[in-house]
C-alpha cells in the first residue's frame, strides 16, 4: 500500500508531460475496475437505480440519468421525484430512512480514496499550468484549446468513475468537497518549488480575474466599517468617456472596484457592505470549488461540465456544487462579458443553473444560506453599470438619469440572457418570489435596475433632412425590456394572486413609486413633455400599472389605497399619453424622416408579443388616471398632445401653430380613436380572462382567416406560464371551437396550397366583431380595412345590409366599481364641447374632417348614452344647476341633458381672410359667445388649454379660492411656432343649434333627401320600451344616428319630445348663404359620386363577364363540361379557310406559307410513360436494325409532349416579342435565350411556337361520309401514294419555321432519346424519334382521358392538344425518309409473299416478324409517311388492314397460353368450320388455323406458360376485345384530330364495339349479344393465306432463338396508369426510415435526404459528395429518371421540391398536421398525416406535364440540387 502512495504522490509531475498522464490512467482503471465485479453488492443509491446496471428495469430507463442531466428542463429526474412524492422506483428503491441498507465495504473502496485527491489534484495543476492572463486582450483561445486537449483522457476517466455508481460518486463526492485534502495539497505551502509555483500562478489568475486576495479585502472592510459607510459607490454609470478612459487596463475588470468619482453618479445598492465581497471576494476552499473556477476561466469546456453534471444524483455533492455555483456567480457573469463565444458559454450556463435552480427546495435552501437573491440582483446590477449612457429624455443638459445603451455588444447580443433566465428560474418558486418580495432592500435594488431600461433608445423626430444611418437598436430594446424586465415581473405577479398576499403588492408599489418620482426628479420633469421626442420603453410605468391591476383583480385591495395624490397621477400620464400621440403622428407620416425603423418600433410596441408587456399596461394606467383626474383636465390634455387644439373651432379656417395641415386630419382621428379605446377597452377593467380571450381570438380572426399555429402565436399570452390562459390549453381549444369553423385545406387551381383555416362564424360577425378591439391589436393599418372588408361581405351575403356599413357599436362588459370614474370622461363639457364642434363642422364640410372622425364621434356619443351617470330626472334644471355654470357653453355636465341645450352664437377668432368677417354681428349678441382674450388663438383654444391651466393650477395649490379666478399659470410654451402670429379677427358666427338638431341634419345629410328622419316611436311605441332591435345593430352612418337618437329618446322624455319638434319643423332652418352653397355643392358632387360609381360598376361587370369568358376558354385546366372545341383543331365546316387571331398585333387570317401563324407551345420532355409496362427492347439485341425500329416506339420510354394553351400568333410577332423580352432588363423566372418565354395573352409558360398548316377544310364534311371504293383498290392506292417520295418542300417561311420546331423537339428532349439504335446519327434514329413524339403524345392523352375512351367528348387535354399542327409538321420530315420497299410493311401486310425462301436470302439480317410488330407504331409510320392531308377513306383503310394483323397477333398470343388440350380441340372445332361462308370472320376458325400452323414449329414445345384458367367461347372474346382495345383506342384518338368529330361516349363494356364502328371496322351495328370481334375484320386478301405466311415467318425465328419465341408472344397489352410512389399515412414513418439512411453512392448519412417519389430512388439534395460533372444528385437523377422532371420528397423538411430542367420549384407538403397545416422544416414538430386531395393533386400534375402551368414562383438551380 505504501508503495502505491508513494507512486501516487509522484504522479502529478510525471503527469506534467501530458502522455504519462495517460499511461497512468490505464493502471488507475484496472486497479479502480473491481467494483464492477462484486456481486453481493447491492446499493441503494437512486441513480444507481436508474442508471445502473443491477436493476431490473426496462431498457428504454437506462441511462435516464444522463439523459435527464443533460437535458436543458428537468433535474435529476429520480432524486427530485422521490423527494416530492415517497414512491419507488423498483423492489430495490426505498425510502432513505430504511435501517435495513447494507454499507459498501470498506475495503473496496480504500485504493479510490487514496488516489483520487492525487488525481483530481494533479488535473487543478495542469489547468494552473496552462493559464496563461491573455496579453492585451488578444485571445488565447487556441493555447486553451490545446490544453483542454491534453487534458481530455484525465476528464473522460472521472467520467467514466461518475458513470460506476453511487459509491464511487460518494467517494468523488468526499474527495472534491473535502476542505483538508485542498490545504494539503494545494496550499503551496512547504519546500515543493512546483506546488509553490502552480501556487503563484494560481493567485496570479485569482487577481487577474479582478478578484482581490481576501486578506486585503478583510482590511479594506475594516475600514469601511469604521468609519461608518452604508453606501457603496460602484464605478461603472457614466457615459462614453470613463470606458474610453479606461481601455488601456487590460482585460483586468477592476473597474468594479476602483471608483470614477465626479463622472459617475453613486448609486445607492443596499445598506450593508456585503455586496462589496459579493463582487469581489472570492476564496477556494476545496477542490469543488477551484475546480469550478478554472472550469470558468475556460470558458465551461464541454467535457468538465458533463462531468460536473454527471455527478449531481449525489445529493451531498449537489448541495455543494449549487452553494459553490452561487459562489462564483459574479466570476460567471464577468467571464461572460469578456467572452468572445458568449452564444456557446451562455447556452452552458443555463445548462447547468437550470439543474440546480428548477428544484424549489435547493433554490429555497440556497436562497437562504447564500443569499442567492442578493447576488443574483446585485450581479445584473453590475452588470448592466458597464453599459450606461446619461438620458437625454425632457432635460438634455441636466439630466442626472443613465439608461442603458441599446448599442453595446452586451445588449445586443443578449449577453444577459442566462442570468436573467436564472432569476426568473428561481422567481417560478413561491417561496423564494415571497422572500424576494419581503426584502425591501432588493425591492428597493431591483427598481434601481428596472429604472436603467426606463426611457432608453430615445427617439428625436427628425425635421430637417433624412436620417443618414438608420439605427437598428430598437430590435435590443424591446427584446430587453421584454426579457430583463416583464418577464420577472410576470413572474411575480403569479404569486400575487390571493387577498393573503396584499402586503407584496404594496411593497412593489410602493418602491415602484419612489423609482418613478426620482425618475421624474432625474429627468427635471414638471408638467409639459418635451416635443419631438418619444421612447416606448417606461418599464416602470408598467409595473406600477400591472401590480395595480393585480390588487384590484385577485387580490380585493382598494384602489384608492395604493394611488399616489392627483399631482403624481398627472405626472404618470404624461408619458404613456405621449406615446399614443406618437403612434399617431408615425401613422401619419410625420416621422418619416427618421426611416423605416420608427415605423418598426410603432408595430412592435403593438405585435403580440410585446402588447401583453406594453401598450396593455399602458392604456390601463391611462385609464387609472382618467379615472381619478378630473375629465375636462384629461380631455383637454388628450387634444393638446394630438396637437390639434386649433382644429376644434367653430370658424371655417383656422391657423395651426404646431401641425401641418397636411397632417390634421389623421392627427384627429387618431386622438378621437384613441378616446374610443380608452373608454371601451374592458382588458384589465372586469373582463374574466376567458373573456379575454375570446375577444382576442374574435379579433384576429376577423381580420383574416388564421391557421391553428399562427393563431397560437398571434394571441397574446401571458409571457409567464404559469398563469391560466396558456394558448394551447383546453380553453384555448374550446374557445376556438366556440367562435370559429374550421375550412379544410384545399388546393386551388392558381397552384397556390391552402392550409387548413379557421374562419369567425356567422354569429361572431353578428354579435361579437368589435373593430375597437382589432384596431388595439392591428400592427399593419391595412388589417382593419380588411376587417371591414370582411364584416361587409358577411352582411351582403346574409342579407343583413346591402350598402357599406360602419362599424357596428358592440355592447362592452360591466366596469369593475374601481373605474367607474372613468365614466365621467364622457360626462364632461370639454368632451361635449368638441363633439357639438365636430359634428358643426361636419354638416358645414368643412376641410380635414373624414367620415372616420364623424364615425368616431357617433361612437363616443353612443358610448356616453349609454354610461350615464344617473336617470336624469325630467324636470327642467333647477337654478342651482345655473349657479354653478362656468361657461356658458353647456347647462351641466350630462350628456344626455346637454344633447338638446340650444347654443345660439359663438364668438370664433378668426384669420381676416375667413368668410365669417364679412357679415355685420346681429344687434342683440347674445351673451352665449366665449370671452375672448387678447393673447389666445382662437376662443376654442382658449377654452381648452385654460381649462387644463385652470385645473392643474388647482390641483397643486388646493386652493378654492384662487382657483375660482382664470389664472393663466407662466410656463414657457417653448413648442409653439417663432413665426410672427396671424393677424386674427373676432367674428360672432350664428348657430341656433343642438347635438340633436346637428344629428337630425346630418341623417338628412348622409341620407341626400330632406326630411329623411321620422321619428320610429311614433309608429311603434314599442321601440321605446325593447330599443334594442336587429336593424339598428348593422348599418351605416344613417343608422348609427337612428340608433343614437332613440336611444336620447328612450333615456330622457325631454329628448323625446325636442327630437319630434324638431322633425315637425318641415322646412329645415335656413343657413347662411356659404352654407346653402357648399350644400348644393355637396348634393352635386353626392350626385356626380353616384353616377360615377355607377359607371365604374357597370365597366366592372363588363370587364369580370370578358374575363370569365376568357378563363373559359382558354385557361381552362380541369373543367371538361365547359368545354369549348378549340377552333384550331375544329373549325366550323362551312369555312373555307381556319382564320386565326394573332394575341400580339390583333389581326385575324388564315395561316399563309408567306407569313404563317403559329400556337403557342410548350414543349417538354417526358418519361411519363416508362411506369407503364414495357418489353420490347430484345429486338435491338436480336434483330435488324431498320425493320426493327418499326416494331418498337420509344414514345414509352422518353418522348417530347407538345402542349398549348390554344392562343395563336403570327411568327414574325412571335420573334420581335422574344426580342423585347431579351432587351427587357425585369428578372423574369424563365430563360429569353432558351427560347422561353409566356404567352402574351395569358401569361402561360411556352418555349416554342407551332407553325399551322394552311389547309382548308372544305373537304372535311365530304370525308364524314363512307367512301364506296372496295377495299382492295384502296390498299392499292395507299401503296402508291406511300411510294411517291418526298421531295423537300420549297423554301418559303412555313417549311423554315416547321424545320425550327422540329430542332426545337429534338433539342428539348435527351440525346439517349433522340439516337436509340446501334448505329448514332443514323436517319433511322430520326424516323424513330419522329413517329416517337406523335406516339408519347396519343398515349400521354389517353392517359389524362383515364386510360380509356368511355367518356368520350373532347377532353381538357384535347382543348391543350395540337396533334394536327403537329402530324404535319411530322409528316413533312418523315416523307424525306424513303422507306425501303423491302423493308416497307404495308407490302407484308396486303400481299402474300411471292418467295417462299426470302428468309434464307436474308440471313444476315433477319427481319422482325410482322407478328411481333407494333400495330400502333405500323399505323403511325403508314399515316406519317403518305402526303398531307390524308383521305378518311385512306386512314380507315390502314386501320382495317392493321386490325386484321393485330387480331392474328391476339390469337396467337392466345394459342400460346392454351394447355395442349384445348388447343386440339380448338384445331379440330376450326377445321370443321373452315369451309362455312363467314369462315375468315370467325375466331374459332382462324384460331384453329393459327394453331395448325404454328404447330408446324417448335413455338408450342417448350415448357408451360401460365395458363388461362377456363376456356370457354365467352372468355376468349373477351380476352380478344381486350388485347385489341389499346390499339382502338390510339385510332379513335388519332382520327378525333386528324378528321375532326366527337369521340362518342360509352359504358366501359361496350368501349369495343362503340370504338370500333366509329373507326369504320363495323360494317353495321349489330345487337351486342350475338357481337363477336371477329366480325370487324376485312381481310384484303384471302385470310388462311396472310395468316400461314405470317406464321411461317414466327416458326423460322423459332429455329434460331427458340427461349425467346413465346415470351416476345405473350407480352401483356394492358398498360397501368403512371403512378407515384404510395406513401405511408403517418409522415413519422417516413422520416424514421430514411433520417439516418445512408446514401448509397458516397455511403453517408446525407444532410438533406431526400426520395424521388417517381422511383423512389435515395438522393443527397445538394450533397457535395455525389456531385458529377458539376451536376448535383438530384438534378441527375431528375434527367435520367424523368428526362428532366423530378419530384423528390426533403425528409428533413416534409416538402416536396419540382425540377423541370433548368428551373425548379417548391411545390408544397403532402403532410399536414391535425389542423391541416403544413410543417416546413418540421419546426413546430407536429404529427403529421398525408393528405390524399393533395397528393392526387401532385400525380395528376404530374401525369398531364402542367407542373409549368399551375406552379408560378420558379427559379434556376444552377444545377446545384
Amino acid at each position: 500500500m505504501g508503495a502505491l502512495l508513494v507512486a501516487g504522490r509522484r504522479q502529478p509531475r510525471a503527469g506534467t508531460s501530458g502522455r504519462g498522464s495517460a499511461a497512468t490512467l490505464g493502471t488507475l482503471v484496472r486497479t479502480l475496475l473491481p467494483l464492477h465485479r462484486v456481486p453481493a453488492f447491492r446499493e441503494v443509491d437512486k441513480a444507481e437505480c436508474m442508471g445502473g446496471s443491477t436493476c431490473q428495469l426496462p431498457a428504454s430507463s437506462l441511462g435516464l440519468t444522463q439523459l435527464a442531466v443533460k437535458s436543458k428542463y428537468f433535474g435529476t429526474a429520480c432524486e427530485q421525484i422521490s423527494q416530492s412524492e415517497q414512491i419507488e422506483f423498483c423492489k430495490r428503491h426505498r425510502i432513505k430512512s430504511n435501517s435495513n441498507v447494507p454499507c459498501v465495504p470498506k475495503h473496496l473502496l480504500m485504493m479510490s480514496e487514496l488516489v483520487l485527491p492525487q488525481f483530481i489534484f494533479s488535473l487543478i495543476q495542469h489547468l494552473r499550468e496552462g493559464y496563461n492572463e491573455p496579453a492585451l486582450d488578444l485571445p488565447s483561445e487556441k493555447d486553451l484549446h490545446k490544453i483542454l486537449q491534453a487534458l481530455e483522457p484525465h476528464v473522460s476517466f472521472l467520467e467514466d468513475l461518475t458513470k460506476m455508481g453511487g459509491a464511487m460518486r460518494s467517494v468523488l463526492t468526499q474527495v472534491l468537497t473535502s476542505q483538508q485534502f485542498y490545504k494539503d495539497l494545494s496550499s503551496g505551502v512547504g519546500e515543493n518549488a512546483c506546488a509553490k509555483k502552480s501556487h503563484e500562478k494560481y493567485l496570479i489568475a485569482l487577481k487577474g480575474s479582478g478578484l482581490a486576495f481576501p486578506e486585503d479585502k478583510i482590511a479594506c472592510n475594516m475600514q469601511e466599517q469604521g468609519a461608518g459607510t452604508s453606501t457603496l459607490s460602484v464605478q461603472g454609470l457614466a457615459g462614453g468617456t470613463a470606458t474610453s478612459g479606461q481601455g488601456d487596463s487590460s482585460d483586468e475588470e477592476d473597474q468594479d472596484g476602483s471608483q470614477g468619482v465626479g463622472k459617475r453618479k453613486r448609486v445607492k445598492l443596499s445598506s450593508t457592505t456585503k455586496d462589496q465581497s459579493i463582487m469581489d471576494v472570492l476564496k477556494h476552499k476545496c477542490f469543488l470549488e477551484e475546480l469550478l473556477f478554472w472550469t470558468i476561466k475556460y470558458e465551461f469546456p464541454q467535457k468538465m461540465v458533463t462531468f460536473l453534471l454527471n455527478m449531481l444524483p449525489d445529493q451531498d455533492y449537489k448541495i455543494a456544487f449549487t452553494k459553490t455555483f452561487v459562489q462564483h456567480y459574479a466570476f460567471i457573469m464577468k467571464t461572460l462579458k469578456k467572452s468572445h463565444e458568449s452564444d456557446t458559454m451562455s447556452n452552458r450556463i443555463v445548462h447547468i443553473s437550470v439543474q440546480l435552480f428548477s428544484n424549489e427546495e435547493l433554490a429555497r435552501q440556497v436562497t437562504e444560506e447564500c443569499q442567492l437573491l442578493d447576488i443574483m440582483v446585485t450581479v445584473l446590477l453590475y452588470m448592466m453599470e458597464s453599459c450606461l449612457i446619461k438620458s437625454e429624455l425632457q432635460d438634455e443638459e441636466n439630466s442626472l438619469h443613465v439608461v442603458v445603451n441599446c448599442g453595446e455588444a452586451l445588449l445586443k447580443n443578449n449577453t444577459y440572457w442566462p442570468l436573467v433566465s436564472d432569476f426568473i428560474n428561481i422567481l417560478s418558486h413561491q417561496s423564494v418570489a415571497k422572500k424576494f418580495l419581503e426584502d425591501h432592500g432588493l425591492l428597493v435594488t431591483w427598481m434601481n435596475f428596472v429604472s436603467f431600461f426606463q426611457g432608453m433608445n430615445l427617439n428625436k423626430r427628425e425635421l430637417n433632412e433624412h436620417v443618414e444611418f438608420e439605427s437598428q437598436t430598437y430590435y435590443a430594446a424591446f427584446a430587453a425590456e421584454l426579457e430583463a424586465c416583464a418577464q420577472p415581473m410576470w413572474g411575480l405577479l403569479s404569486h400575487c394572486k390571493v387577498r393573503e398576499t396584499q402586503e407584496y403588492t404594496r411593497n412593489v408599489v410602493r418602491y415602484c413609486l419612489e423609482a418613478l418620482q426620482d425618475w421624474f426628479d432625474a429627468i427635471n420633469f414638471v408638467d409639459e413633455p418635451a416635443p419631438n421626442q418619444v421612447t416606448f420603453h417606461l418599464p416602470l410605468h408598467r409595473y406600477f400599472a400591472m401590480f395595480l391591476s393585480k390588487a384590484v383583480k385577485c387580490q380585493e385591495l382598494d384602489l384608492d389605497t395604493i394611488l399616489p395624490d392627483q399631482e403624481m397621477l398627472m405626472k404618470l400620464m404624461i408619458h404613456p399619453l405621449q406615446i399614443q400621440a406618437s403612434l399617431s403622428e408615425i401613422h401619419s407620416n410625420m416621422w418619416v424622416r427618421n426611416g423605416l425603423q420608427i415605423k418598426g418600433q410603432a408595430m412592435t410596441y403593438v405585435q403580440s408579443h410585446f402588447c401583453n408587456s406594453m401598450i396593455d399596461p399602458d392604456i390601463y394606467l391611462l385609464q387609472v388616471c382618467a379615472s381619478r383626474l378630473d375629465p375636462d383636465y384629461f380631455i383637454s390634455s388628450v387634444f393638446e398632445r394630438f396637437k390639434v387644439v386649433d382644429l376644434l373651432t367653430m370658424a371655417s379656417q383656422h391657423q395651426n401653430t404646431v401641425l401641418d395641415s397636411e397632417h390634421e386630419r389623421s392627427m384627429l382621428e387618431g386622438a378621437l380613436t384613441f378616446l374610443v379605446l380608452l373608454l371601451s377597452l374592458r382588458l384589465h377593467l372586469g373582463m374574466t380572462d376567458d373573456e379575454i380571450l375570446r375577444a382576442e381570438m374574435v379579433a384576429q380572426l376577423c381580420m383574416n382567416d388564421r391557421t391553428h399555429s399562427s393563431l397560437l402565436d398571434l394571441i397574446p399570452e401571458n409571457p409567464n406560464p404559469k398563469s391560466g390562459i396558456i394558448p394551447g390549453s383546453l380553453s384555448f381549444e374550446s374557445v376556438l371551437s366556440a367562435v370559429a369553423d374550421f375550412k379544410a385545406p384545399v388546393f386551388e387551381p392558381g397552384g397556390s396550397m391552402q392550409q387548413g383555416m379557421y374562419t369567425p362564424k356567422a354569429e361572431v360577425w353578428d354579435k361579437e366583431f368589435d373593430p375597437v378591439m382589432v384596431i388595439l391589436r392591428t400592427v399593419y393599418r391595412r388589417d382593419v380595412q380588411s376587417a371591414m372588408d370582411r364584416y361587409t361581405a358577411f352582411l351582403k351575403q346574409s342579407g343583413k345590409f346591402p350598402g357599406n356599413p360602419w362599424p357596428p357599436y358592440k355592447k362592452r362588459t360591466p366596469l369593475h366599481p374601481s373605474y367607474r370614474g372613468l365614466i365621467k370622461l364622457l360626462h364632461c363639457k370639454t368632451l361635449h364641447i368638441v363633439l357639438f364642434t365636430l359634428l358643426y363642422k361636419i354638416l358645414m364640410d368643412h376641410q380635414n374632417l373624414s367620415e372616420h372622425v364623424l364615425c368616431m364621434v357617433l361612437y363616443l356619443i353612443e358610448l356616453g348614452l349609454e354610461n350615464s351617470p344617473e336617470q336624469e330626472s325630467d324636470e327642467e334644471e333647477s337654478a342651482g344647476g345655473q349657479e354653478r355654470c362656468h361657461d356658458s357653453w353647456f347647462p351641466g355636465s350630462n350628456l344626455v341633458s346637454n344633447m338638446r341645450h340650444f347654443i345660439n352664437y359663438v364668438r370664433v377668432r378668426v384669420p381676416e381672410t375667413a368668410p365669417e368677417v364679412k357679415r355685420e354681428p346681429p344687434a342683440s349678441t347674445s351673451s352665449d359667445g366665449l370671452a375672448s382674450s387678447q393673447n389666445s388663438g382662437t376662443a376654442q383654444v382658449f377654452s381648452l388649454v385654460a381649462e387644463r391651466r385652470k385645473k392643474f393650477q388647482e390641483i397643486i395649490n388646493r386652493n378654492t379660492s384662487e382657483a375660482n379666478q382664470v389664472v393663466r399659470p407662466k410656463t414657457s410654451m417653448k413648442w409653439s411656432a417663432p413665426g410672427a402670429t396671424p393677424q386674427l379677427t373676432t367674428a360672432i358666427l350664428e348657430v341656433k343649434e343642438s347635438i340633436l338638431s346637428l344629428l337630425i341634419k346630418l341623417h338628412h345629410k348622409l341620407s341626400g333627401k330632406q326630411n329623411s328622419y321620422y321619428p320610429p316611436w311614433l309608429d311603434d311605441v314599442d321601440v321605446l320600451i325593447h330599443p334594442e332591435i336587429p336593424r339598428y345593430s348593422h348599418g351605416d352612418g344613417m343608422t348609427a344616428v337612428e340608433r343614437i337618437l332613440l336611444k336620447a329618446a328612450v333615456q330622457s322624455r325631454l329628448n323625446k319630445r325636442i327630437i319630434e319638434e324638431i322633425c315637425r319643423k318641415v322646412t329645415p332652418p335656413v343657413p347662411p348663404k356659404k352654407i346653402s352653397s357648399a350644400e348644393k355643392k355637396t348634393l352635386d358632387k353626392e350626385e356626380r359620386r353616384q353616377k360615377a360609381r355607377e359607371r365604374q360598376q357597370k365597366l366592372l361587370a363588363e370587364f369580370a363577364s370578358r374575363q370569365k369568358s376568357f378563363m373559359e376558354t382558354a385557361m381552362d385546366v380541369e373543367s371538361p363540361d365547359a368545354d369549348i372545341a378549340m377552333e384550331v383543331a375544329t373549325s366550323e365546316q362551312h369555312v373555307s379557310e381556319a382564320i386565326y387571331d394573332c394575341v400580339i398585333c390583333g389581326q385575324s387570317g388564315p395561316s399563309t406559307e408567306d407569313r404563317p401563324t403559329g400556337l403557342v407551345v410548350l414543349l417538354q420532355a417526358s418519361s411519363g410513360m416508362n411506369v407503364w409496362l414495357v418489353g420490347k427492347t430484345v429486338f435491338l439485341q436480336l434483330l435488324a436494325c431498320s425493320s426493327c425500329l418499326q416494331a418498337v416506339s420509344i414514345g414509352w420510354e422518353g418522348g417530347v409532349y407538345v402542349q398549348t394553351c390554344g392562343h395563336t400568333l403570327h411568327i414574325d410577332c412571335h420573334k420581335s416579342y422574344m426580342e423585347s423580352l431579351r432587351n427587357d432588363q425585369v428578372l423574369q423566372g424563365f430563360s429569353v435565350d432558351k427560347g422561353e418565354f409566356t404567352c402574351p395573352l395569358c401569361r402561360q409558360f411556352a418555349n416554342s411556337v407551332l407553325p399551322c398548316y394552311p389547309g382548308n377544310n372544305m373537304e372535311r364534311s365530304v370525308w364524314q361520309s363512307h367512301s364506296n371504293k372496295c377495299l382492295q383498290d384502296l390498299v392499292q392506292e395507299v401503296e402508291e401514294l406511300q411510294e411517291q417520295l418526298g421531295t423537300f418542300p420549297s423554301e418559303t417561311n412555313l417549311s423554315k419555321e416547321m424545320e425550327s420546331v422540329m430542332k426545337d423537339i429534338k433539342s428539348t428532349t435527351q440525346k439517349k432519346y433522340t439516337d436509340y439504335s446501334k448505329t448514332p446519327g443514323s436517319p433511322d434514329n430520326d424516323f424513330l424519334f419522329m413517329y416517337s413524339v406523335a406516339r408519347t403524345n396519343l398515349e400521354l392523352e389517353l392517359v389524362h382521358r383515364g386510360g380509356n375512351l368511355c367518356s368520350g367528348g373532347a377532353s381538357t387535354a384535347g382543348k391543350r392538344s395540337c396533334l394536327n399542327q403537329l402530324f404535319h409538321v411530322l409528316a413533312m420530315h418523315m416523307r424525306l425518309y424513303s422507306i425501303d420497299s423491302a423493308y416497307n410493311p404495308w407490302r407484308k401486310l396486303t400481299q402474300p409473299s411471292q418467295e417462299k425462301n426470302s428468309e434464307l436470302v436474308s440471313e444476315e439480317l433477319p427481319e422482325v416478324p410482322v407478328l411481333y410488330r407494333d400495330v400502333s407504331s405500323l399505323l403511325l409510320i403508314q399515316i406519317l409517311t403518305m402526303p398531307q392531308p390524308l383521305h378518311r377513306e385512306h386512314f380507315t383503310c390502314i386501320v382495317k388492314v392493321l386490325f386484321t394483323l393485330l387480331y392474328t397477333q391476339a390469337l396467337a398470343a392466345l394459342s400460346v397460353k392454351c394447355s395442349a388440350e384445348d388447343r386440339m380441340a380448338w384445331k379440330e372445332s376450326g377445321a370443321l368450320k373452315k369451309n362455312t361462308s363467314s369462315g375468315e370472320k370467325s375466331w374459332e376458325v382462324l384460331l384453329g388455323h393459327v394453331i395448325s400452323e404454328l404447330s408446324k414449329g417448335k413455338i408450342y414445345e417448350e415448357e408451360e406458360t401460365e395458363e388461362l384458367p377456363v376456356v370457354t367461347p365467352d372468355s376468349v372474346e373477351c380476352y380478344l376485345q381486350q388485347f385489341c382495345l389499346p390499339f382502338l383506342r390510339i385510332t379513335s384518338l388519332l382520327q378525333h384530330h386528324l378528321f375532326g368529330g366527337d369521340l362518342p361516349s360509352c359504358q366501359e363494356d361496350e368501349e369495343f364495339t362503340v370504338l370500333a364502328s366509329c373507326l369504320g371496322l363495323l360494317p353495321s351495328f349489330q345487337s351486342a349479344h350475338q357481337f363477336t370481334s371477329a366480325s370487324c375484320l376485312d381481310w384484303p386478301v384471302p385470310a388462311f393465306d396472310m395468316i400461314s405466311q405470317w406464321c411461317s415467318e414466327l416458326v423460322s425465328f423459332a429455329v434460331r432463338h427458340p427461349d425467346q419465341v413465346k415470351a416476345l408472344l405473350i407480352q401483356e397489352p394492358k398498360w397501368d396508369l403512371p403512378r407515384l410512389l404510395q406513401l405511408p399515412e403517418n409522415y413519422n414513418t417516413i422520416f424514421q426510415y430514411y433520417h439516418r439512411k445512408t446514401c448509397s453512392v458516397c455511403t453517408k448519412v446525407p444532410k438533406d435526404p431526400a426520395v424521388c417519389l417517381v422511383c423512389g430512388t435515395f438522393v443527397c439534395l445538394k450533397g457535395l459528395c455525389c456531385k458529377q460533372q458539376s451536376y448535383c444528385e438530384c438534378v441527375l437523377h431528375s434527367q435520367n429518371c424523368g428526362a428532366g422532371t423530378g419530384i423528390f420528397l426533403l425528409i428533413n423538411a416534409s416538402v416536396i421540391i419540382i425540377i423541370r430542367g433548368h428551373r425548379f420549384c417548391l411545390w408544397g407538403s403532402v403532410y399536414l398536421d391535425a389542423h391541416g397545416e403544413e410543417d416546413r422544416d418540421l419546426r413546430r414538430g407536429k404529427p403529421l398525416y398525408i393528405c390524399k386531395e393533395r397528393y392526387k393533386v401532385l400525380e395528376q400534375q404530374w401525369v398531364s406535364h402542367t407542373f409549368d402551368h399551375i406552379n408560378k414562383r420558379w427559379g434556376p438551380h444552377y444545377n446545384g440540387l
